[in-house]
């Protein structure tokens, strides 16, 4: 059994940085001081879960916040947030991602401009909350059954949840060009990074028997890797992480393909490889070139 680690997996730099924040954070905090992040850090229970035992405490709700210093995730946050965090008399540490800062400050010009802006990214996600609290009136369009949202003969700005596939992104476009508007003014918003890491995981799941895609259940952009392997090659698994691996699904394949979202740690990777190999090392002909398992 031959084992292939996608060459573009894992941390991204906007959460590596978000993460080696928060260990600074944490590090640098006394006894006494509480530390919290806004919502998890990033969707990976494992990374949370060895946060929390840090000393880091996970609040969902700015009401929850007692003083102390908070971490804004890489998903940002929206300006009333950072508002009502100030007047609790936190300190705010903003590890929010460049590429959502971006998002959210062409987002505020689009509108300032006078176009109505239209988000191209899922309503419920912590990113595109963060932009759509910071504007007025802001429509997020997912599926096709959203386009009826858009007013008919209206001047629109259109931006994207970072990390919405090439694909999704394109087709929404066309969707709204489709539509009756005035003008239509488009500002890609997506993340180079995820871009890479999509394609790199696409090209390697069509070489090889299986595919596993780890990264948390609740992470948008591992999810959209999963799905988008799984459109060519239909044994394609997503997986938090070792323990969640049926080994039976190994059975009669020859080459194993891996990858990772943007929000999965190294060790996660690292230890779903060691543990496969192992496995192929039960065979005597099932070696694992040392080149192909690189990332």
């Amino acid at each position: 059994m031959k084992v292939i680690v996608a060459n573009k997996c894992g941390f991204c730099p906007g959460v590596r940085n978000a993460i080696s924040t928060a260990e600074k954070l944490l590090e640098e905090a006394s006894d006494t001081e509480c530390v919290c992040s806004l919502g998890p850090v990033i969707h990976n229970r494992d990374e949370v879960n060895r946060l929390e035992q840090a000393g880091l405490t996970v609040v969902e709700s700015v009401e929850d916040i007692q003083g102390g210093s908070v971490l804004i995730r890489s998903h940002g946050a929206a300006p009333n947030q950072f508002d009502k965090i100030k007047a609790r008399g936190a300190n705010i540490v903003d590890a929010t991602c460049v590429l959502v800062k971006r998002l959210q400050e062409i987002a505020r010009q689009l509108e300032d401009d006078g176009l109505q802006v239209i988000i191209i990214g899922e309503k419920n996600h912590p990113e595109v909350q963060a932009v759509v609290g910071g504007l007025k009136q802001a429509i997020v369009i997912a599926v096709q059954e959203d386009l009826a949202r858009i007013p008919d003969g209206a001047r629109l700005g259109i931006v994207s949840q970072t990390t919405q596939s090439p694909e999704q992104f394109s087709a929404m476009l066309g969707a709204i060009a489709g539509g009756n508007f005035r003008e239509l003014h488009v500002i890609n918003t997506l993340c180079r990074e995820s871009r890479k890491r999509q394609e790199a995981a696409v090209a390697l799941c069509k070489k090889v028997d299986i595919m596993f895609v780890l990264g948390g259940l609740h992470s948008a952009n591992t999810a959209r890797l999963a799905e988008m392997c799984q459109k060519f090659n239909r044994h394609t698994y997503h997986l938090q992480n070792w323990t969640d691996l049926d080994t039976g699904l190994l059975t009669g394949k020859s080459s194993v393909g891996v990858t990772a979202g943007a929000s999965t740690p190294d060790r996660i990777i690292d230890e779903f490889v060691r543990h496969l190999e192992s496995l192929a090392d039960q065979d005597p002909d099932a070696s694992v070139p040392a080149s192909e398992n690189s990332r």
